[in-house]
């Protein structure tokens, strides 16, 4: 192992040593992730069939199993240059702070104007919507970061961009969403009435604020009701995963080049995009015996999804359009609290990821918003940077373990994912340090609501 003082505060890799291939980490898993189904004949679903809603060349990598590398086409690897590699850091200063033995580090994806790790997927089916000579694609975002990032990628490639915004995101984000219009997008905040499936959801729900199911099922309708536009989802799915494995495939090659080996991999959960994308090259030497890893996914105590909810088929969206896939959810009906992680409000999670969790893989563990944002000041406060809500999950589980290390004098190396800024989230810090910020939990009988709206198999 390369001696400590040689570890510079910033890894950053050179140009050519840059990933040239996404990795598929189904490829590795001896129980693949369950097919999705048509919701109306719960048959495994047809290549042809999800034409209609994805693009072409997203279709053919959400259903491949097998193939392990898919090279990195150049134009996106040309984009992936303004912002990529992005910078392993050694937290120093935080273990200082915390007085640990633990050695920390993070993967930071927020050094791009969309402010996360989601362009790594956006420029990547933008790129594809492109070639396929689309008119535009439709998405649903929850706090923002997608809907910005996809608004750049179309912008990049002309693309024109529907994004429908969940309601409490949209209130309470009002920049993020000045971004968007920035780069050209139209966004309407979800539910709306500008869709036969956003009126219905509010005529059945009046005055809520939305979910991500909420604005998926209104994304896609329009998607499918106009030609020339498909539908692209910037997390849960299999293509998206693949896409973001470019954050883990990166981190790997910086700590080996540094001889570093992590004992724990944190990352927040929300559908599963930054997560997978981080764990992707560790899961794979996990799946094939090569070396074991500790892997916990943090999510909300307001919506549990890995933590209280089901493994069985569901809808990926509220409005019971979309096909059904085989994940931890909490029923597509299930609307969460107005929590300030926006992006980890969805009821589902990643088939991959949900298939791997019930393997025994990785654990999970649910916390909640007061504590999340008590660890974000923390870290802001000694690394210099304001993490985003959503991040802080994975931050607040890092210094947990952390000063558990110091409390068995263990040497413990901790990579962690932050997924992005939080300098567009400042009305929930606001909220935050005027106490005005609440942890909600929802109560068994709340989410029995949601299972009992699970489909029938």
């Amino acid at each position: 192992m390369a001696a400590e003082k040689n570890i510079p505060y910033k890894i950053y890799l050179e140009e050519n040593e840059m990933p040239t291939t996404w990795y598929n980490v189904r490829a590795d898993m001896k129980n693949k992730p369950a097919p999705l189904l048509n919701p109306g004949t719960h048959e495994p679903m047809t290549a042809q069939e999800l034409s209609g809603v994805f693009c072409d060349e997203l279709v053919k990598q959400e259903l491949d199993n097998d193939t392990r590398y898919y090279p990195i086409p150049e134009e996106i690897r040309n984009f992936y240059k303004m912002y990529r590699p992005s910078p392993l850091v050694r937290a120093y200063c935080l273990e200082k702070a915390l007085d640990t033995p633990a050695k920390i580090y993070y993967k930071f994806e927020g050094n791009n104007t969309s402010g996360s790790h989601k362009l790594n997927s956006a420029i990547a089916q933008a790129y594809y919507a492109r070639q396929q000579d689309l008119k535009g694609v439709t998405t649903e975002t929850g706090a923002g970061q997608w809907g910005t990032a996809l608004s750049m990628a179309c912008s990049y490639f002309g693309l024109d961009c529907k994004v429908f915004m969940v309601k409490v995101s949209y209130e309470q984000k009002p920049f993020r969403r000045e971004v968007m219009r920035t780069y050209g997008a139209s966004v309407v905040p979800s539910p709306s009435d500008t869709t036969n499936v956003g009126r219905k959801i509010l005529e059945q729900f009046p005055g809520t604020t939305g979910s991500l199911g909420c604005a998926i099922s209104e994304a896609v309708e329009v998607a499918v009701s106009n030609p020339g536009y498909r539908y692209v989802l910037g997390s849960v799915l299999n293509q998206v995963l693949l896409h973001q494995s470019v954050i883990g495939v990166e981190s790997k090659i910086a700590m080996d080049k540094y001889g570093i080996t992590p004992d724990i991999i944190i990352g927040c959960a929300g559908g599963g995009s930054n997560l997978g994308g981080l764990i992707a090259p560790f899961m794979g030497e996990k799946l094939r015996g090569e070396k074991d890893y500790r892997i916990i996914a943090v999510e909300p105590a307001s919506c549990p999804s890995f933590t209280r909810g089901k493994y069985a088929y569901d809808f990926c969206d509220t409005g019971m359009v979309c096909p059904l896939a085989k994940m931890y959810t909490l029923g597509s009906g299930f609307i969460p609290a107005p929590n300030h992680a926006g992006g980890l409000r969805y009821h589902g999670m990643s088939s991959i990821l949900s298939q791997l969790y019930d393997d025994g893989y990785m654990e999970a563990r649910s916390v909640e918003q007061t504590s999340v944002f008590a660890a974000a000041e923390q870290f802001a406060r000694v690394e210099g940077i304001l993490p985003a809500p959503e991040s802080s999950h994975a931050i607040r589980v890092a210094i947990d373990e952390a000063l558990k290390c110091k409390e068995t004098g263990e040497e413990k190396t901790i990579l962690f994912g932050l997924t992005g800024t939080g300098y567009f989230d400042l009305v929930a810090y606001e909220k935050y340090h005027d106490g005005l910020m609440t942890d909600y939990i929802p109560t068994d009988e709340e989410l029995q609501k949601g299972f009992d709206g699970l489909p029938r198999m």
